[in-house]
């Protein structure tokens, strides 16, 4: 192949490459089944009022602390047999007037709410929103979302700031309003959503810090959350 036809060849390739890359941009207003159909389990993405919001890839550390938690939270419920941990990517549907589907980076589901989990999305609030801020997403985590998840009624919302190495605890009141409990004596805190379970905050400090899984001690995990 000569220089020149090697050079078309490239200019054929980047043409195609940018009609690709034009069809892979964010899509207008949709429906939530519309929605659910263009994504797949790759896609980052949320549903705000029938326009389709892209997320940002997370950070290393931010999957640590994720894939950590998951962990802790889903052995403890599934030992119990409470319900269900999932972690993103995955959709919540929540409740009408409110037209979300949002992502929450893990959320716990009770036994009795499980009838309302389909194979690609949960059709509510959950009990348990636990969402991992970032700079991206700080805003976001503490504004819109926890309106929102107060709104439809999610009794937990668990607020992880790794750059400030804090953990916030919000429970929905009577009132249908969220209250922030801080850990009580001993620094502990205890879940109402998910019997039994218990997080010394002092301790967690090594999660907040983003840590690989491997750099810490198999029994001081188990001690984190039990």
């Amino acid at each position: 192949m000569s220089i020149q036809a090697g050079k078309e060849a490239v200019r054929e390739t980047s043409a195609v490459y940018a009609v690709d890359r034009e069809s892979e941009k964010t899509p207008g207003r949709m429906t939530f089944e519309e929605f659910l159909a263009w994504g797949d389990e790759d896609t980052r993405a949320e549903w705000v009022d029938g326009e389709v919001v892209v997320l940002t890839p997370a950070a290393v550390r931010h999957q640590r602390i994720a894939r950590f938690l998951v962990d802790l939270l889903g052995n403890f419920v599934l030992m119990r047999q409470l319900g269900e941990v999932i972690p993103a990517p995955f959709i919540i549907k929540l409740p009408a007037p409110l037209k979300r589907g949002r992502e929450p980076d893990i959320v716990f589901i009770s036994r009795e709410r499980l009838h309302r989990l389909t194979p690609t999305y949960f059709d509510g609030a959950p009990d348990l929103v636990v969402e991992i801020t970032s700079p991206e997403s700080f805003a976001r985590d503490r504004g819109e979302k926890y309106v929102e998840y107060e709104a439809a009624g999610v009794k937990e919302y668990w607020l992880i700031d790794p750059d400030r190495q804090q953990a916030e605890f919000y429970r929905l009141g009577e009132d249908g309003r969220y209250r922030l409990h801080t850990a009580g004596a001993g620094g502990v805190y205890h879940s109402e959503v998910i019997p039994g379970l218990h997080s010394p905050m002092k301790k967690s400090k090594s999660v907040m810090s983003g840590l690989a899984l491997s750099q810490i001690d198999i029994n001081e995990k188990d001690r984190l959350l039990y």
